[in-house]
């Protein structure tokens, strides 16, 4: 009699996992990454709907962490940023521009999740920096004080 031959599976019974380990329903379903987009763009949904068209014409990207580079310590120039001791960016501003071919750019907020989140000690003081941020860059985009874009911060 032919037994077919079949790899030992992790459980004895050979069931293996019968579902997702939690259901969608439950927060941690989602990820880090995942909830810290969800803030971003609640953030930017909490500004003044004059600000809010503003930032139509804005890409907003995150990234986990700003890109190494090998410039000379000296050669680096920061922006301002958010908290000024630091020496590893929690955003960047890249203004809109027409490339070599003609086409052209929008502006662009990087927000980086790693920095901001080693930063915020709670969630309500994780959601003031990065909203801080923001406010920060889109000031630093439209070249005008932070205040006028939300005067509560």
């Amino acid at each position: 009699m032919y037994r077919p031959h079949f790899p030992r599976a992790r459980d004895r019974r050979g069931h293996g996992l019968r579902g997702p380990l939690f259901p969608s329903t439950v927060p941690v379903h989602r990820s880090r990454a995942e909830l810290f987009d969800d803030l971003v763009l609640d953030i930017v949904e909490q500004l003044d709907p004059q600000w809010q068209r503003i930032m139509e014409q804005v890409e907003l990207a995150v990234e986990d962490v700003p890109p190494v580079t090998h410039a000379h310590i000296d050669d680096v120039i920061h922006q301002p940023n958010v908290i000024e001791d630091s020496s590893v960016p929690l955003s960047r501003l890249i203004p809109g521009h027409v490339d070599g071919l003609g086409r052209e750019h929008l502006p662009r907020i990087v927000v980086y999740r790693r920095p901001l989140e080693v930063r915020g000690k709670s969630p309500s003081d994780l959601q003031a920096l990065v909203g801080d941020v923001i406010v920060e860059q889109l000031a630093n985009l439209l070249g005008i004080d932070p205040d006028e874009i939300d005067p509560g911060r």
